[in-house]
């Protein structure tokens, strides 16, 4: 029998890795798969949480029996019969490093040990280091190549509510009319000398007249 199992990150859309297993197999098998395909680390102390549909908790099966048995006791098989509906694996116990395993059914596809059969995004120690996917993005800045790009928010802007990139708009247009009222103000002028120009009387004398000396 072969199940199908999602592991999935807490609060991150952009990565998942889908295994399927054989019912055979034990938990420490599953470990040993996973610390290779993603890379976890091997010199630590792993852990898993075994919890039921309602997420209360019914068993911790680690290296060690703690109880419940040993991961390398302890079937896929015998968990889904126990009502294991997900683990919280614990890659590295002592830094409380872990991913979440949900058990998602039986397939028809056979196999003798636990395979990826689809994935997405980095392995998780990428995101521990900082990557964000591009589905966990806030929706201001979730955009593909070729789409325009959305202006990213200042968090001044949004402190002082203002637009930074607008500040000195307002001035500049005050002086473009402060401009335009001396262009018409010197029009105005030119056109006052004119017509004090165009007032004035010429006198001409023909010699005859008496000149005031």
């Amino acid at each position: 029998m072969t199940y199908k199992y999602r592991v999935t990150l807490t609060g991150k859309k952009g990565f998942y890795r889908v295994y399927k297993v054989n019912a055979a197999n034990t938990l420490y098998t599953f470990h040993k798969q996973m610390r290779a395909d993603m890379e976890f680390p091997a010199d630590q102390l792993i852990l898993f949480k075994e919890l039921d549909e309602a997420g209360e908790v019914l068993g911790r099966v680690g290296l060690f029996d703690m109880g419940f048995g040993a991961a390398d006791q302890v079937t896929l098989g015998k968990t889904v019969k126990d009502g294991v509906a997900s683990f919280v694996y614990f890659y590295d116990v002592t830094n409380r490093k872990s991913v979440n395993i949900t058990f998602e059914g039986e397939i028809d596809e056979p196999c003798a040990s636990p395979e990826i059969i689809d994935s997405k995004g980095p392995d998780p120690i990428a995101f521990e280091n900082g990557y964000v996917a591009f589905e966990d993005l806030p929706d201001e800045q979730r955009h593909l190549p070729g789409e325009s790009d959305k202006k990213k928010k200042n968090p001044l802007e949004d402190l002082l509510g203002i637009d930074l990139d607008k500040i000195g708009d307002e001035d500049d247009e005050d002086l473009d009319d402060e401009d335009l009222d001396e262009e018409d103000e010197d029009e105005d002028e030119e056109e006052d000398d004119e017509e004090e120009k165009d007032d004035d009387t010429v006198e001409i004398y023909d010699g005859t007249e008496e000149l005031t000396l």
